[in-house]
């Protein structure tokens, strides 16, 4: 894709971003900076070829490429390493990553501190499957007499299921009644610094 088509997409990516939908196409020449609509079109055109746009109903709509990121493969913690050739990478998007099944799958934000251990502070967002095999030791989200948490999940010798925090501050949680397990967390995201822009 042409160096120009990039920077129009960019554009649009800002766009999307900020108002979840695309502007009418005379809207479209001001976003990406073209004095006419049928130069408009044409970059659609270019943009739909490449996967990024698809035509939905008269309107243009993003595809899955479209969300997609640049992925450049493992990057040592350790010693460094020869840096990548810029134009050698896949593209992947945090759903193809993150989401094993999206029908099965939601999103719930950590509130405090007793999964640290475990790699879970305050303000992650952890990726939840429901109707998902249970194990012990598994992270869930659950609802321990009629109150929401996440913590792992235990048994004791008799066979009693129960909650564990991943902080020794904590004390383990026995339910008294009722313990439902809403979906079993395979994932995680985390902001380190959110961008003004």
């Amino acid at each position: 894709m042409a160096e120009t088509d990039t920077q129009h997409l960019e554009k649009l990516r800002t766009y999307w971003k900020r108002n979840h939908a695309f502007p009418s196409m005379a809207k479209l020449c001001e976003v990406v900076g073209m004095s006419s609509t049928a130069s408009v079109f044409d970059l659609v055109g270019r943009l739909k070829e490449a996967g990024y746009v698809q035509r939905v109903e008269g309107r243009i709509a993003p595809t899955k490429r479209f969300f997609a990121r640049p992925f450049v493969g493992a990057v040592r913690a350790g010693l460094p390493q020869p840096r990548q050739d810029d134009d050698d990478f896949e593209v992947l998007t945090l759903d193809d990553y993150l989401v094993p099944d999206p029908n099965r799958t939601f999103l719930a934000r950590v509130k405090g501190d007793s999964m640290r251990d475990a790699a879970l502070v305050d303000g992650d967002l952890v990726v939840v499957q429901k109707n998902c095999p249970t194990r012990v030791g598994d992270i869930v989200v659950a609802v321990i007499d009629g109150q929401v948490t996440v913590k792992h999940l235990r048994q004791q010798p008799g066979g009693r299921f129960y909650l564990q925090a991943a902080n020794p501050d904590f004390a383990d949680i026995v339910p008294e009644g009722e313990l439902e397990i809403l979906g079993v967390v395979v994932g995680q995201c985390r902001a380190y610094r959110r961008s003004a822009a």
